[in-house]
Order: C-alpha cells, then sequence, then structure tokens
C-alpha cells in the first residue's frame, strides 16, 4: 500500500475513534438511573387489568370497555419487561436486583410470554439482527404491514414452526430449560383458566377480556418493536441493522420505536430517554450512515 493510502486509512480509523468516543461521552448521560416509571407501569399495569375481572364481572365496567381497556393494559405491558431483559432497572449484583427480576416477570403474565423466554430470544435479536437463519424476529419480515401481521399471526398457530421456537433449540443458554418449563407452565395455566371461565359460563368475558386482547397486543406489538424499526429486515451491521424513522401514528401509539435505533446502540438506556439521546447523538449518527426515514 502506497504512502497516500496508509496515511488515508490512517486518518479514517482515527476519525472512527473520535466518532465513537463522542458517541459514548454523549450515550453514558441517558444511562444509570432507575427507570421508576416502568416500574410503576409494569406492576401497576398489571394489578389493573386484574381488577377488570371483578369490576367486569360485577358489571361495574361494562364488557366492551373491559375488552378495549385489557387491549391497551396488554398491549403495553411487553416495554417494562423489556427493560428488565436489558437489567436497566437493576444489574446483576444491585440491591434492587430482585425489583429488575420481578418487574420482567409479573408485567408480561398477561400477555403469556415468559420472561426467561423473552430474555434469551431478544438476546438472540439483538446478537443476529436480521439474519434470516438465527434473527427469531425475521419471521415477522413483510413487504407491508399486513403482510407482515398475517406472518406474526401464522407464526402463532399449533404446531407453526417459528423462528423463536428455531432461537430457542439453537441457544446455548444456560437458563434455557428452565425457560421451557417457564412456559409450559404458563401457557398450561393460561388455556386452564380459559377453559374453567368457559365451563363455569363466563366464555365471553374469557375471550374479551384475555384471549382476543392477547391476539392483538401481539400483532401490535410484533409491527411496532419488530418490523417497523428494521423494515425491510434486509441491512446487516451495527449502524444499518435498525432505523430512526418517523411513525404515522407518532411516538406514543409506536411505544416509542421510532428512536429504535438507539436502543440497538446503545441498550442500556431507558425507554423514556431514547427519544433525547436521538437529538443529541443524530449529527454523529449521520455521519455513521445509519438509516433515518424522515425523523
Amino acid at each position: 500500500m502506497s504512502a497516500p493510502a496508509l496515511d488515508l486509512a490512517y486518518q479514517e480509523t482515527a476519525d472512527s475513534d473520535d466518532l465513537q468516543r463522542a458517541e459514548r461521552e454523549i450515550a453514558r448521560k441517558y444511562m444509570g438511573r432507575v427507570p421508576w416509571e416502568m416500574v410503576a407501569w409494569g406492576l401497576g399495569n398489571f394489578a389493573f387489568w386484574l381488577a377488570l375481572w371483578p369490576l367486569t364481572f360485577l358489571e361495574v365496567v361494562p364488557l366492551w370497555a373491559g375488552f378495549l381497556l385489557a387491549t391497551v393494559s396488554i398491549t403495553i405491558s411487553y416495554l417494562p419487561s423489556h427493560e428488565a431483559q436489558h437489567s436497566i432497572i437493576a444489574p446483576n449484583g444491585s440491591s434492587l436486583r430482585w425489583l429488575n427480576q420481578l418487574v420482567g416477570h409479573v408485567s408480561t403474565i398477561h400477555l403469556v410470554l415468559p420472561y426467561r423466554i423473552a430474555w434469551i430470544t431478544h438476546r438472540q435479536h439483538h446478537l443476529h439482527t436480521n439474519d434470516p437463519e438465527i434473527d427469531p424476529d425475521y419471521g415477522n419480515k413483510g413487504d407491508t404491514w399486513w403482510q407482515s401481521a398475517w406472518n406474526a399471526f401464522q407464526a402463532r398457530q399449533p404446531g407453526a414452526d417459528s423462528a423463536y421456537k428455531m432461537a430457542m433449540r439453537t441457544t446455548d443458554d444456560p437458563n434455557v430449560n428452565r425457560a421451557v418449563v417457564e412456559g409450559v407452565l404458563l401457557n398450561t395455566g393460561f388455556y386452564a383458566i380459559l377453559t374453567g371461565l368457559a365451563w363455569s359460563g363466563y366464555a365471553i368475558e374469557a375471550a374479551l377480556l384475555w384471549w382476543l386482547p392477547r391476539h392483538i397486543a401481539l400483532t401490535y406489538i410484533q409491527l411496532f418493536l419488530s418490523w417497523a424499526p428494521h423494515y425491510p429486515m434486509v441491512d446487516r451491521g451495527r449502524y444499518r441493522d435498525t432505523r430512526a424513522w418517523r411513525s404515522p401514528v407518532g411516538t406514543i401509539l409506536s411505544m416509542g420505536m421510532e428512536y429504535h435505533v438507539i436502543h440497538h446502540l446503545y441498550p442500556r438506556i431507558p425507554l423514556t430517554e431514547t427519544g433525547p439521546a436521538y437529538r443529541e447523538l443524530r449529527p454523529l449518527l449521520v455521519k455513521r450512515g445509519c438509516r433515518i426515514d424522515g425523523l
């Protein structure tokens, strides 16, 4: 290699190192605090959903309203668990580690998504984003949102060999067997409760307070947490496998996923801080060649 070429390669490496240091300095400002709002959200939301059952049975809340409220509750249940999966509430060794795990386990009970399974598959997603062979979220790929929703719905059918099952079979996580047992117990409990309610004359209530809201929630979560931030699920690499994007339904209804690029770059930044972190990091992300679609 000629001397000018060596000088250019050295300069590009130095520039990249400077960008990395600048990124990390900014990102560190948004890490480290306990997101108490997510703790309250995760535990309070589950308690709210539990309260809907007696309120609906006693006709304090009309069934149609209970259905709408249950759908919202189950749809927003994943995000606090997601914070726990990344140990954002409290890392290993912290005195609040028990709280991190409590939020992780409790917040997705009504989504019927065991914490350890979510944790293992989500780790696989971060390690292998957009890999058609290994990424558990790749099954949500679609040219349009309705194709993605249909693919996700088909993957939930009995006997379907979904990417999530593949991820559980191929992971080297030492907790995989425990996660499978917890998954069997939670799903068995789910269907046993639905069966018991139907047998007792509450089949409609069971369907509208849990079964149907869960399916709506899973589709919504898969669209906004998986498909939209990674669309078209082709690019690989730290700065290309996800994107910042302007959602047609806004930040709140898209559950903060407009700034998902920040989460993949710095997973320890709390969800509520990804927007401010993105706005400060944006000039550096542009230099890195990140996908910024209208945001």
